[in-house]
């Protein structure tokens, strides 16, 4: 069996999509195409279904996706073992993670992996952070960046790297609601939360810590809008749009960072933890276990 044929298989059944999975493997869709039929005859089965805008395995498809993750993962560490050195490793580690953990982290471990592992190649893919996890224990990334969670999955390990405080944010710009923040504050009172709306991400601990507070102090906030991701909760806040509560790191790089302000309550949230989650299982993977090792070197103690 084609190693190649079982990473482009891998892309499809990550993407769902021909034209996505040709662009990361630096292909045309025909040739994807082309590719998964001469697969398809090897196997003997049919392993994907299409409709006009969707990728679907079929359950032959759902039971090869193993094969092709073993095969790969077999095949990355062959090369691995092969190497004669640390330092002669080759092959990559795919990392997922949101823009802002992503580049605010690996800023500080990519000069020191490529140094020491020219040969590993690091594979990035941004979305939602509360993304991370599910990612990693689906197979289809080998680590992630990951806020911790109150209680981690079993099959996951958690590096520890830096801690981030959880802020509440406003509008600084003129508004309506920047007035009422105005006025609360020069009066040193506390915010009525029935009345103040609020932007929520859709998921991840933020969200959570943000609601079970508010129900501690038996307040049932006024919840304005529901978005994707940390960053666009600043971009909400930014237009005017309500408060919300974001992680510090998110507010230091991001592009609307002048545009809003930390309000001085809800200073206690419990923080965020971040760092790389991985399976299990994987963690003793050499490039994984390179990648890891450069993270420590660059984050040694918490911060």
């Amino acid at each position: 069996m084609d190693v190649r044929a079982c990473q482009l298989f891998l892309k499809l059944a990550e993407t769902r999509h021909f034209g996505r999975a040709a662009a990361l493997c630096n292909l045309s869709p025909s040739a994807v195409s082309r590719q998964l039929k001469r697969l398809e005859e090897t196997v003997g089965q049919h392993l994907l279904d299409r409709d006009s805008r969707q990728v679907h395995l079929t359950p032959a498809g759902r039971h090869f996706l193993e094969y092709a993750r073993k095969a790969v993962d077999d095949w990355q560490q062959l090369r691995s073992d092969l190497g004669a050195s640390r330092d002669q490793l080759s092959g990559e580690v795919s990392v997922f993670g949101s823009v802002t953990a992503s580049y605010s982290m690996l800023t500080q471990i990519l000069p020191e992996m490529r140094e020491r592992y020219p040969g590993v190649e690091i594979k990035l893919r941004t979305g939602d952070q509360a993304d991370g996890i599910e990612r990693v224990l689906e197979g289809a990334e080998d680590s992630a960046i990951i806020a911790r969670p109150v209680r981690l999955a079993k099959r996951l390990t958690f590096l520890p790297l830096r801690h981030t405080p959880l802020r509440l944010v406003g509008p600084r710009t003129p508004s309506a609601l920047a007035r009422q923040l105005d006025q609360w504050l020069a009066e040193e009172a506390e915010p009525d939360w029935t009345t103040l709306p609020v932007i929520l991400a859709e998921r991840g601990l933020a969200r959570e810590r943000l609601l079970e507070r508010l129900r501690e102090l038996g307040q049932e906030p006024q919840i304005y809008a529901q978005v994707a991701g940390h960053e666009a909760v600043v971009s909400m806040v930014s237009l005017g749009f309500g408060v919300a509560v974001v992680p510090e790191l998110v507010i230091q790089h991001s592009p609307k960072r002048e545009t809003i302000r930390v309000l001085p309550w809800l200073e206690d949230l419990e923080p965020f933890a971040l760092g790389l989650c991985a399976l299990d299982e994987r963690v003793k993977d050499p490039l994984l276990e390179a990648f890891w090792r450069c993270a420590r070197h660059a984050y040694p103690e918490p911060a």
